[in-house]
């Protein structure tokens, strides 16, 4: 069995402003962390036999990670569309943080945003994710049903901001 796997599907491009700008400081950084790695490469590279210097193949395995993800960033952010409007409050669309009821009567927090954004720690689900799908252009008290596998669960709106 081989390891090939189909390609992921594409992400929406939609980002907020401050995904935009922490994606671009990610980029600026990986740049200054990759000049650090190259220049301890070549420290590792003069210290003589590299088949048996672990130094060496560690930083050879740390600059190609680098050098990945700046080849994704550099073509994932052109392809962005920061989303800058704001909606009032009565609809759920991108960017708004969305406080849901579930059967069980406990209440959770998601913010909607754009896949490269999203996070579990801070409640951030992609816009992409089941739960972000349901739940787009619904209003206070709508009640969403979502299919997670092979169980349904029904969640209740309980309030939309905007100002997160």
């Amino acid at each position: 069995m081989g390891r090939w796997r189909p390609p992921a599907p594409k992400s929406s491009p939609y980002i907020t402003p401050a995904g935009f700008t922490a994606l671009q400081a990610e980029l600026d950084g990986i740049w200054v962390r990759r000049r650090e790695v190259v220049a301890a490469l070549a420290d590792a590279a003069a210290e003589g036999d590299r088949s048996e210097n672990a130094e060496y193949i560690y930083r050879k395995k740390e600059l190609a990670g680098l050098d990945r993800r700046i080849r994704y960033l550099q073509k994932r952010i052109p392809e962005l569309t920061v989303v800058r409007e704001t909606h009032n409050g009565d609809r759920v669309f991108f960017g708004a943080t969305v406080a849901v009821c579930d059967e069980d009567g406990a209440t959770r927090r998601y913010r909607i945003v754009g896949a490269d954004e999203s996070d579990a720690k801070t409640a951030a689900i992609s816009i992409d994710s089941p739960l972000a799908r349901a739940l787009l252009g619904k209003t206070v008290d709508d009640e969403v049903s979502i299919s997670v596998g092979d169980t349904m669960t029904t969640v209740t709106v309980e309030s939309i901001d905007y100002k997160s």
